[in-house]
């Protein structure tokens, strides 16, 4: 791509980025709606269980669920060689 077109490209983005900023007012957000019932925050610590160690703890019971039930295991040989599991049990019946 040119200098030509890239400032432009860069001009676009700018300005789609800036005049999506302007249109966004979190201001309104202060205002309350009618039936609006926003209920008690959450403390520090309920944060942190919520979006850190409820996550973590789900991507830890995955994780071990997927080691534990994986069945395409390699293991060693005699020999030294890596090989799937179900070709050691056939190489000891051989």
């Amino acid at each position: 791509m040119d200098k030509k077109n890239a400032l432009r490209a860069g001009a676009l983005a700018a300005g789609t980025t800036l005049m999506m900023l302007l249109m966004s007012s979190p201001a309104l957000a202060l205002a309350r709606d009618d039936g609006d019932d926003p209920g008690q925050g959450l403390s520090a610590i309920e944060t942190v269980g919520l979006y850190v160690l409820i996550p973590l703890a789900l991507f830890a019971v995955i994780a071990g669920l997927v080691m534990v039930l994986d069945r395409s295991t390699v293991r060693v040989t005699k020999g030294g060689a890596p090989s799937k599991a179900g070709a050691v049990k056939a190489d000891a019946k051989a």
